[in-house]
């Protein structure tokens, strides 16, 4: 469990498609075998600490014809920000994919002093 003792907890969500490979011919619609998309996402302001992260498919569009894999999760998280890594594998055919996500931590209170 993360305690947050400061008492002051900031919150940061977003949304982001990752690709559409449909489109272009993309990896993720013609690959095979192991594929990942990855994406730096950076907060808006800082957090304390790094923050609890959750990621989640809000839309995806695969063909129909092929099983349906797909890993999503939050890595390399710091205070300032994530890795958002889609992948896949075997013969799953992914056209498009957007991810939601929301960011959960501690954060400094404005009565927060800095000695240099």
């Amino acid at each position: 469990m993360k305690r947050i003792s400061s008492g002051t907890v900031g919150i940061e969500q977003g949304s982001r498609v990752l690709f559409s490979d449909y489109a272009d011919g993309g990896v993720m619609w013609t690959g095979k075998d192991d594929r990942e998309s990855r994406h730096v996402i950076s907060f808006k302001e800082p957090f304390s600490a790094p923050p609890s992260v959750m990621v989640s498919i809000s839309m995806w569009d695969t063909d129909h014809a092929h099983n349906a894999r797909a890993d999503l999760v939050a890595e390399k998280i710091t205070a300032k920000g994530f890795h958002l890594v889609f992948r896949t594998w075997a013969d799953t055919r992914v056209a498009r994919i957007r991810a939601d996500w929301i960011a959960i931590g501690a954060v400094r209170d404005e009565e927060d002093w800095e000695l240099y």
